[in-house]
């Protein structure tokens, strides 16, 4: 049997009605997992709702003899986020891995952006990994035992125009992730947060056609079942997933510059020193920071 199963496990998936969603639910239920599908069913822009996506996929996971249960209900609310996890409990009696995959898009340029635009999104990726993930980590706690999966985006990585609201976001769920794999540490709660570049309904006039045929959402799901399964002993980290290609992305620092004296002409004169990451290394922690702080002040 493989490393990476998930005989008796229980998984929820959220916005998995579609796209990478639908792909980690059919793979995940493919490798022996009792699978939540949770998807509102509305649009890209999250208008309207329908419990079609999240049946479909049901139907066929359970054609291919798997099992799995739908749930419609909304991640942007904490409501929404109890009854997504309730519906696990109910139906399989706990929860052992989680994908927040939920998402929406309302792209438009920062100056044209309105509180609503930047609001909604913040409700669906932000905060709904938020109210799901809470009270599945207490369960987690309880169990000792458990694996979280986040899904942030290169938009939040990097940056991309248009996408101020949803860059914001899709960092804020790096910084979650981060306290989240620190606090479930001594629980064996692994918690890591994946950017995928794949073709999906509200990528698809990004990629086009032919790009489209190399960014499938298959190629993403495999680094999604690992990071899952209990064959994953990976915590705190970021990865670049797609097109085949699976790396990680780290937020690394160095001894940089350092002088208790410094004027702003100083920083001016030294700013290649403080901009160029030699030797680096990646703070998992505050502390870890500070050490690094200390060997500056030590000249190490």
């Amino acid at each position: 049997m493989s490393k990476v199963n998930f005989e008796k496990k229980v998984v929820i998936v959220t916005g998995a009605g579609n796209g990478l969603g639908k792909a980690y639910a059919l793979d995940l239920a493919n490798r022996g997992a009792k699978v939540i599908v949770n998807d509102l069913g509305g649009s890209v822009d999250g208008s309207g709702s329908a419990n079609t996506p999240a049946d479909d996929v049901v139907e066929e996971i359970k054609k291919n003899g798997g099992e799995a249960v739908a749930n419609y209900s909304s991640v942007s609310t904490k409501e929404g986020g109890e009854a997504i996890i309730s519906s696990a409990i109910e139906t399989y009696g706990t929860v052992d891995a989680l994908i927040n995959n939920a998402g929406i898009l309302k792209d438009k340029s920062f100056s044209n952006m309105t509180d609503d635009d930047f609001c909604e999104i913040i409700d669906v990726h932000l905060k709904g990994a938020f109210y799901v993930s809470q009270p599945a980590f207490k369960i987690m706690k309880e169990n000792s035992y458990g694996r979280i999966v986040n899904v942030a985006s290169p938009s939040g990585l990097f940056g991309n125009f248009g996408q101020a609201n949803y860059g914001a976001a899709k960092m804020g769920i790096v910084g979650l992730t981060n306290v989240l794999a620190i606090e479930g540490a001594k629980y064996n709660i692994k918690v890591n947060v994946i950017a995928p570049n794949a073709t999906t309904r509200m990528t698809e006039a990004i990629f086009g056609e032919e790009m489209g045929k190399i960014f499938k959402v298959e190629h993403v799901a495999p680094m999604v079942a690992y990071l899952a399964s209990e064959a994953c002993n990976t915590t705190h980290e970021i990865f670049s997933v797609g097109a085949g290609r699976y790396a990680r992305v780290g937020i690394s620092t160095h001894i940089g510059y350092y002088n208790p004296e410094a004027t702003a002409d100083d920083i001016d004169l030294n700013i290649e020193k403080i901009r160029l990451i030699e030797n680096g290394t990646f703070p998992m922690n505050n502390e870890d920071e500070f050490i690094i702080i200390q060997q500056a002040i030590q000249g190490k």
